[in-house]
C-alpha cells in the first residue's frame, strides 16, 4: 500500500497545472492544511477539503487565505482587535502528504492524506512568522557574503575560483533528534534510570519489540519523504523493559535518536517539523507515548536536537565548494573561524531563541555534558578532530571528507523552534565574517583570537573572556572560572530573555537587514514571559503541591529511630515552607503567586531557583528517610 501513495511533491512541481494532476491521481489526499509557524514554534493545521482547494486554486497560489490570528502566538502583534491573518502559501519548499493510517477511504481502500502546504503569516501587509524569519535571514546572509566576496575576491585565491564562477552562496543546515518512548502510564524509578545512564547500559545497544518495530517503520517513512535517513539508535537514557507471559514487552522506558541528511537552512527546519510530527504518530500507532521535553525526568540525560551549520558555495559548472574547510594547514578557513567568532560573542543574544522554556534550561546544566558555557573547541591538533562535548559550539571535521566540515550547535532541544535558532545563527555568523575580510584578517590572525587568553586584548572578541577549550570544560575549570572566562549562563527563562535589554548591541546583530524587527522581538519576548510565568503558576507549582502531598510520614512514632524522626521533622518543615501558608507567614509559593501578579519578575525568578533548589533537597531527604525505615 505504501508504494502507491503520494509523499511529497517537491518545490519543482509546484506549477497549478502539477499539483491539480497529482490531486486528481491520488484521491485519497482529502484535504488541503495551510502551515504556518508563529514565533513559539506552532504550526497550524486546519483542514480544507481537496475539492474547494482546486475550485479556488488560483487564489490559493497567487493570493492568500485568511484566518484569525488571535489563536496563535503573535502576541502585540495579532491582537484581539486587529486579528486578520492573511497566511500565503510558500511555492519554494517541498509539500508533504500527511497520512492518517487510523481512517481508510472506502473509494481507494488507502489512508486519508492531508497535503501540508507551508505559508507565510501576513500582518498588515508584513510576513511575522517564523518560516519568514529564517528566510530573510538566509537571504540576507547569502546577499551580504556575495557581496562582500565581491569587494574582497582575495578570500577565494585559495579556493582557485573567482567571483564570476560563483552560481550562489548555500547556507545549509540539518539537525539531530533525540527523545524519550515509554508504554503509556509507566513511571520508571529515577535511581534505577540514574545507575543505568552511569553504567551505560542503554546507549547503542539493541532495539527490541514494539520500539524496534516502531524505529523502523519511521526510518523507512522518512526515506519515502525523501528525508534521507541516515540513523536511529538507542541514546544514553533508560532502564531494561520487563517481558509480559504473552512474550510482549511492558515497562518500556528509554531515549531514542534519529538523524537525517542536510539540506538547505528553510527546508531542514521544515524536514525537522515534519520527521516530529511522523515520530509522534508512528509510535503512537505501535502502543508507545513520545515525549520530545528537553528534560523529562530530573536527574537523567535531557534530549538534545544538535544543529548543524554550514556554508556552500555552488559554481555554475555544478561543483560544490565547503567555506569552512581550510585549504591551508588549518583547523578552519577564515571563513569558518569567523563564522564560529561571530556565534561565540553574540550567543547571550541568539540564547532566547534556543532555550526558550522552563523545561529547556532544566537540561542545561553541568554533569550531562550539557553546553553550559559559551566556548569552541577545534581540536588539540589539526590532524586529530575535535570530539570535546562539553562545549557549547562543536567543530565536526572528517579529514577524509572535507565536505562535511561544519559546526554543532549543542544546545537546542526538540521543542527549540529551529527557525529562530537558525536565523540568529546565520545573522551572528555573518557579523565576524564581515569582521574578517572587512580588516584583512588571515586564519593565523583569527585562529590567535579565538584562542585567546581571558585579559589579553582582542579586535572582535571580548578582552576579559576566553572562547575556546580543549579540555573538558567542567572538569578541568571551577565553577567560578567558567563564570569568570565563558560568561553566567541564564539559570532561568526571565535571565536568559533579559539579554535582549543586557546587550543592545549585540542585539543589533539581529536586526541586521530588517530581519528581527523591535515590534518582533518584543513579540517575541512577550510571548516567552507570559508562558514562563504560566508554567510556573498553572503547572509547575500545581505539580510540586502534588509531589509535596504525596510525602507522608511512613514510620511508626512507638518504634522510630531518633534519625527517623529528625528526618521527617526536616520533610516536614520543608513541606511547610513550600505550600503552607499562616497568619503570619506566606509560603513560598504563594509569594511566587503574588510577585507574578505584580509583574515582579525578577523577584520571580529569584523565587524560582530558590523553589527548585528546596525540592531538590526535599527529594533527597525523602529518598533517604524512606530507606532507613524497615517497615512501610
Amino acid at each position: 500500500m505504501l508504494k502507491d501513495l503520494l509523499f511529497k511533491i517537491p518545490k519543482d512541481k509546484h506549477s497549478v497545472e502539477e499539483i491539480t494532476k497529482l490531486l486528481e491521481e491520488h484521491r485519497e489526499i482529502k484535504f488541503v492544511s495551510l502551515v504556518g509557524i508563529d514565533l513559539s514554534g506552532n504550526d497550524t493545521d486546519e483542514r480544507i477539503p481537496v475539492k474547494l482547494f482546486l475550485e479556488d486554486i488560483n487564489t490559493f497560489f497567487e493570493g492568500a487565505i485568511q484566518t484569525d490570528g488571535s489563536s496563535v502566538v503573535l502576541p502585540g502583534i495579532a491582537t484581539i482587535n486587529n486579528a486578520k491573518l492573511d497566511m500565503v502559501a510558500d511555492p519554494d519548499a517541498d509539500w508533504f502528504v500527511s497520512y492518517n493510517f487510523e481512517n481508510i477511504d472506502e473509494e481507494t481502500g488507502k489512508p486519508v492524506g492531508t497535503l501540508r502546504i507551508p505559508c507565510f503569516l501576513i500582518h498588515e501587509g508584513r510576513a511575522v512568522d517564523s518560516r519568514y524569519i529564517l528566510k530573510s535571514s538566509i537571504e540576507y546572509f547569502e546577499k551580504t557574503l556575495f557581496e562582500l566576496l565581491k569587494a574582497h575576491p582575495e578570500a577565494l585565491k585559495d579556493y582557485g575560483i573567482k567571483v564570476e564562477d560563483i552560481e550562489k552562496v548555500v547556507a545549509t543546515s540539518a539537525t539531530e533528534l533525540e527523545f524519550w518512548v515509554k508504554t503509556p502510564n509507566d513511571e520508571a524509578e529515577l535511581e534505577a534510570l540514574s545507575t543505568s545512564q552511569m553504567l551505560q547500559e542503554q546507549y547503542w545497544k539493541r532495539t527490541k519489540g514494539s520500539v524496534r518495530t516502531a524505529l523502523e517503520q519511521c526510518l523507512d517513512l522518512m526515506d519515502r519523504y525523501g528525508l534521507e535517513p541516515e540513523m536511529g539508535h538507542k541514546e544514553v537514557g533508560g532502564v531494561k523493559s520487563s517481558l509480559t507471559e504473552t512474550g510482549s514487552l511492558t515497562h518500556i522506558m528509554e531515549q531514542l535518536e534519529i538523524d537525517w541528511k542536510y539540506s538547505d537552512a528553510i527546508q531542514a527546519a521544515d524536514n525537522d517539523l515534519q520527521v516530529r510530527i511522523l515520530i509522534k504518530e508512528v509510535f503512537r500507532a505501535n502502543g508507545l507515548d513520545v515525549t520530545f521535553m528537553a528534560k523529562p525526568i530530573d536527574g537523567v540525560a535531557g534530549s538534545g536536537k544538535h544543529t548543524h551549520v554550514g556554508i556552500a558555495l555552488k559554481l555554475k559548472n555544478g561543483k560544490m565548494i565547503n567555506l569552512f574547510t581550510a585549504t591551508k594547514k588549518h583547523f578552519l578557513s577564515v571563513f569558518g573561524y569567523a563564522a564560529a567568532m561571530g556565534v561565540l560573542k553574540n550567543y547571550e543574544v541568539i540564547n532566547p531563541f534556543v532555550s526558550a522554556t522552563n523545561d529547556s534550561l532544566r537540561r542545561l546544566k553541568p554533569g550531562f555534558e550539557a553546553p553550559v558555557c559559551i566556548v569552541t573547541s577545534l581540536g588539540h591538533s589539526i590532524e586529530e578532530p575535535s570530539r570535546n562535548r562539553t562545549i557549547l559550539l562543536g567543530l565536526i571535521r572528517d579529514l577524509a571528507n572535507p565536505y562535511s566540515t561544519r559546526f554543532e550547535l549543542r544546545a537546542p532541544n526538540p521543542h527549540t523552534n529551529t527557525y529562530l535558532c537558525v536565523a540568529t545563527i546565520y545573522l551572528a555568523m555573518i557579523d565576524g565574517i564581515k569582521y574578517a575580510l572587512l580588516n584583512n584578517k588571515t586564519e593565523d590572525d583569527l585562529l590567535k583570537e579565538l584562542s585567546k587568553k581571558p585579559g589579553e586584548d582582542a579586535d572582535y572578541l571580548e578582552k576579559d573572556r576566553a572562547y575556546r577549550s580543549e579540555e573538558d570544560v567542567f572538569e578541568f575549570f571551577t565553577e567560578e572560572e567558567r563564570t569568570a572566562y565563558f560568561g553566567k549562563a541564564p539559570a532561568t527563562v526571565y535571565e536568559n530573555i533579559s539579554a535582549f535589554s543586557k546587550y543592545p548591541e549585540k542585539l543589533e546583530v539581529l536586526k541586521q537587514g530588517d530581519v528581527f524587527t523591535d515590534k518582533i522581538i518584543n513579540s517575541y519576548r512577550l510571548a516567552v514571559e507570559r508562558r514562563w510565568i504560566t508554567e510556573i503558576n498553572n503547572r509547575i507549582i500545581h505539580n510540586y503541591m502534588d509531589e509535596i502531598r504525596s510525602f507522608k510520614r511512613l514510620h511508626c512514632p512507638d518504634n522510630a529511630l531518633d534519625l527517623d524522626v529528625s528526618n521527617w521533622m526536616t520533610i516536614n518543615e520543608l513541606r511547610k515552607y513550600l505550600m503552607k501558608d499562616t497568619y503570619t507567614i506566606k509560603s513560598l509559593f504563594t509569594r511566587i503567586k503574588e510577585a507574578s501578579e505584580a509583574g515582579d519578575y525578577d523577584k520571580v525568578s529569584e523565587l524560582q531557583l530558590e523553589m527548585d533548589a528546596k525540592m531538590k533537597v526535599l527529594r533527597e531527604i525523602y529518598s533517604a528517610y524512606k530507606k532507613n525505615l524497615l517497615d512501610i
